[in-house]
């Protein structure tokens, strides 16, 4: 498909227009009023949403907070399904076809504002669509709004500074491998794990070794109103958290 799609002819020539702009905005970790005075903008002046979307019907975290800044019958909402597996050719097609998804509107001149949890350029599902779009269609511009990530509203919400000084921070995916778990907490100061709700086990089973466990805090679903803290994160062993989970240790 080429980079400039045609408009009515003028004086017998057709003549080109350029792709809209595509945005990566951040809404935030959940509290609606942690979104950002440029998002805000952003949201109400680009005439596509697009937000991710679940299989089930329901909407998306993203979703939700957005729409209490943009009424949706006033703009075109593209929901996009996001690939949940590991198969590599199914991986392709289904990013190939929500990357399709997007440049449709973008290649007729109209802007695209894509919300995400937290920031756009940190683990956000942005990151992977803007790569695509910019091999792709490289005539497109893409920028990206920060937003509050959920790393930064914990450390507001547990009162613990994550750094000061010349303190380290680690952000990690967690993972059931002990020795890489072992390793992160004893050479960082501070660390976020994210994705804790698979291996809270494993984490625990680390954290009791290295006698940090009182220096853990686990939350879930961050200034939202169904958010959850633990303090005394051992009561988690066994438990089944939301997937939206973090666990912050502070040495």
């Amino acid at each position: 498909m080429s980079e400039w799609s045609q408009t009515r002819p003028l004086n017998g020539f057709p003549h080109p227009v350029a792709p809209g702009r595509l945005w990566g905005v951040g809404v935030g970790p959940g509290d609606p009023e942690l979104v950002t005075v440029k998002a805000y903008r952003i949201l109400k002046e680009c005439p596509v949403i697009a937000y991710p979307k679940k299989r089930s019907g329901s909407k998306s975290y993203a979703l939700e907070i957005a729409e209490l800044y943009v009424d949706p019958s006033e703009k075109t909402m593209l929901g996009l399904i996001f690939p949940m597996t590991k198969n590599q050719d199914e991986l392709m097609a289904m990013w190939q076809q929500t990357a399709d998804q997007v440049w449709e509107p973008l290649s007729k001149g109209q802007d695209v504002a894509f919300v995400t949890e937290g920031d756009p350029m940190l683990y956000s599902t942005f990151i992977h669509l803007a790569r695509i779009l910019n091999e792709q269609h490289p005539g497109v511009e893409i920028q990206s709004i920060p937003g509050i990530s959920s790393i930064t509203a914990a450390a507001s919400r547990f009162g613990v500074a994550l750094a000061d000084g010349d303190e380290t921070v680690a952000i990690v995916p967690a993972c059931d491998d002990p020795n890489l778990l072992r390793k992160v907490l004893v050479q960082y100061d501070s660390v976020v794990f994210i994705k804790v709700a698979k291996v809270m086990n494993q984490l625990l089973d680390v954290l009791a070794e290295l006698n940090l466990t009182s220096q853990a805090m686990v939350a879930t679903k961050l200034t939202s109103g169904e958010e959850q803290i633990w303090r005394h994160v051992e009561e988690l062993r066994g438990s089944e958290l939301n997937y939206l989970s973090l666990m912050v240790v502070r040495k």
